[in-house]
């Protein structure tokens, strides 16, 4: 049998959609070894100056003007009027694309954003491309740019999600629940007591893992400031992500914290790290929270990015698995409730538990094979 190629595709270094499509190739590779996986950022390899341009506009809205994010996130008029602009840029792109899909051969192709999804799409669709095409969401539900006949199926993370695709005019059956796609490792057992050895931590007391996204975002730094005043002990775990500064800052401000706390950069076992924590307090991107549901960790959000994270919290919310703070001193408040109340806790990480799928990577990644051999 011809060894079988997948080409997976995302947006944006250190991203959730980057770290899902890292997650697919491992998984991929744990079912067939022999198999050719490429991983592209599909933005920077077709337009990397405006992606450059997009990102820091993107980031710097989100930073500064989220209320403007939340009025264009998913809104029918915007929708409607980029759909020109969409179409430009996808026609621009199509001679690299149509260079990497010649040289390359893949025999199935999965997309973890909805941008290289309408750009594959659209090329089936214009140039008869036959290789399988799957659209892989990142979060819990989908938006208007994810809507196309040409892909073949769609992984979703709930029957919630997969109703907006039926009404969006989805055939049901192209539509899979088996959850945004995590690193397989997040279904292992986790030797608690070593790591938190490691950390200098102790088991008798309370873990709160705090996190702010791959770059660090919210405000974490007065965060942590609110959680060393409650009464409560607890032991915190700070990861910073590529925000340098709050890493520093925390480094010199950790000797004066009554709280024992371990700062943490850029990580590779987030879950040994989440194994070990009692809650986390975060933003709610749809990896993290992936992520935590698989190791049954009740969430404590804060500061979500208006639009997807707005609708991450909202799944949340409805499922039992989360509380909402409104600012940090808010969060400290429902961190020390939560940990002073056993029973809410315990319901909570039971209602993670329900919700969780450990295997999503490897069950995406079955059915990336099986399309290949269509």
């Amino acid at each position: 049998m011809a060894k079988r190629k997948v080409l997976l595709l995302h947006i944006s270094e250190n991203s959730g959609h980057q770290k899902a499509a890292i997650a697919l190739e491992k998984a991929v590779k744990i079912l067939e070894p022999e198999s050719e996986v490429m991983v592209i950022d599909s933005f920077n390899y077709t337009n990397p100056l405006l992606e450059k341009v997009i990102h820091r506009t993107y980031m710097g809205v989100i930073k500064n003007r989220p209320e403007v994010w939340e009025y264009l996130y998913d809104n029918p008029k915007v929708f409607k009027g980029m759909r020109r602009l969409r179409d430009l840029i996808h026609r621009f792109n199509s001679g690299k694309l149509k260079t990497l899909l010649e040289e390359f051969r893949p025999d199935a192709i999965a997309c973890t954003q909805a941008f290289p999804c309408g750009m594959i799409a659209d090329y089936k669709a214009s140039f008869g491309l036959h290789a399988p095409l799957i659209g892989v969401l990142t979060d819990c539900y989908p938006h208007s740019y994810w809507f196309f006949d040409a892909v073949d199926y769609y992984i979703v993370n709930s029957e919630t999600a997969t109703d907006i695709f039926v009404k969006h005019g989805i055939p049901k059956d192209k539509i899979k629940v088996y959850g945004i796609p995590i690193d397989p490792k997040f279904a292992e057992n986790v030797d608690c007591s070593r790591v938190r050895a490691k950390l200098g931590f102790t088991d008798a007391v309370p873990t709160v893992l705090i996190m702010g996204g791959g770059q660090g975002l919210g405000p974490i730094a007065e965060l942590v400031n609110e959680l060393n005043r409650i009464k409560h002990p607890i032991q915190a775990i700070v990861v910073t992500g590529s925000n340098r500064r709050l890493f520093e800052w925390l480094e010199r401000r950790k000797p004066s914290l009554a709280m024992k706390t371990a700062v943490q950069g850029m990580v590779s076992n987030v879950d040994e790290l989440m194994a070990v924590s009692s809650l986390i307090v975060t933003k709610p991107g749809g990896l993290t929270i992936s992520e935590s549901l698989a190791k049954e960790l009740p969430i404590v959000i804060l500061n979500p990015i208006p639009g997807q994270e707005a609708k991450n919290s909202e799944f949340l919310l409805k499922n039992g698995a989360a509380v909402k703070a409104n600012s940090a001193s808010d969060a400290a408040l429902l961190t020390e409730a939560l940990i002073t109340h056993r029973p809410k806790l315990e319901q909570m990480r039971r209602n993670a538990g329900r919700l969780a799928k450990p295997n999503s990577s490897i069950d995406i990644a079955r059915l990336i094979l099986e399309c290949s051999n269509t």
